[in-house]
């Protein structure tokens, strides 16, 4: 890939921070993309939309996103940007509205043919223990536009799911019951118009919560992950697809699950989730991938810092 010219990125605002429940993931993404590209002579500068106006954003020629959450990747600043005529990272609005809205990405892919996992949308009247018996169990309780597996609880005995939606509601009215897929954790880089290699996700807690993302020293990354050549080819392909079905663009990250494989074939997959704006802390995951596919980190954030664009 040609990457643009440092001088004609000219004065770069590197956003991160802001006011989501993600805000100290994006603090600590945004730090590491800042120290990268001053590294290699841009003439980047922090801007932290919660103590700053955005209006200030009219000094800037480009944007780095690396706000994770409401009001970062949930379109709100892309179209401030595209209204403030400012190119930047990422997706545009609508696919990056779509990316945070879990509940609406799974409506969309499954339109498109998509497989995802099996669920039910929750309120506070609904029957939760028909819904443990349709999905069964065990089975995850997420709010539908929180990441970070923020208010995330796994439901593995009867008559829990009631205190795992109260605290999934805490965060958002939309609250996603989802029948848990078994046979491993996957997810895709996708970097332009490549998808990078794949990254099996082995926690050694229960699930991959926000500690194993981002606080505790053993969960377990294996790239290569492990899967047949073929078999993870077709599957790179498969989430540069999703990801394209949802209008993503720039970079980003698709995360997909395996069934616990039969003698009847390989194993089914099962997409979960787009991230439109990946993290780039010191345990995110694209860095990784990146790594693989023989970028530095510095390499990577310009990359993605020359994909910037509008519309």
């Amino acid at each position: 890939m040609n990457v643009v010219s440092r001088g004609e990125f000219g004065k770069v605002a590197v956003l991160f921070g802001g006011r989501s429940a993600e805000r100290e993931v994006s603090l600590s993404s945004g730090s590491r993309v800042l120290e990268a590209l001053l590294r290699q002579g841009v003439d980047a500068h922090a801007f932290d939309p919660a103590e700053r106006s955005l209006d200030e954003l009219g000094r800037f020629d480009r944007a780095f996103i690396a706000l994770h959450g409401r009001h970062g990747e949930d379109g709100t600043i892309q179209g401030v940007l595209e209204l403030m005529g400012i190119p930047y990272t990422g997706s545009g609005v609508m696919a990056s509205a779509l990316g945070m809205d879990k509940w609406r990405t799974k409506l969309l892919w499954r339109a498109a043919g998509v497989a995802v996992p099996d669920y039910v949308m929750l309120a506070a009247e609904s029957d939760f223990a028909r819904v443990e018996a349709e999905l069964g169990l065990p089975l995850f309780v997420k709010p539908a536009c929180e990441g970070s597996s923020i208010g995330i609880t796994k439901v593995s005995r009867p008559g829990e799911l009631a205190s795992a939606y109260a605290a999934a509601a805490r965060y958002d009215s939309l609250v996603i019951a989802e029948r848990a897929i078994l046979g491993g954790e996957y997810t895709v880089a996708i970097l332009g118009e490549q998808a990078l290699p794949m990254i099996k996700i082995e926690p050694a807690s229960d699930f991959y919560d926000y500690q194993a993302k981002y606080l505790r020293d053993d969960t377990a990354y294996l790239c290569p992950c492990g899967l047949p050549e073929s078999r993870e080819q077709q599957l790179r392909r498969q989430a540069l697809e999703a990801f394209r079905i949802l209008g993503g663009r720039g970079w980003g990250r698709v995360d997909l699950l395996l069934d616990v494989p039969t003698d009847e074939g390989p194993a089914a997959a099962y997409f979960l989730e787009v991230n439109t704006s990946p993290g780039m802390t010191d345990h995110s995951l694209v860095p990784m991938a990146a790594r693989a596919a023989g970028l530095t980190y510095d390499e990577l954030v310009l990359q993605v810092l020359a994909l910037a664009t509008l519309g």
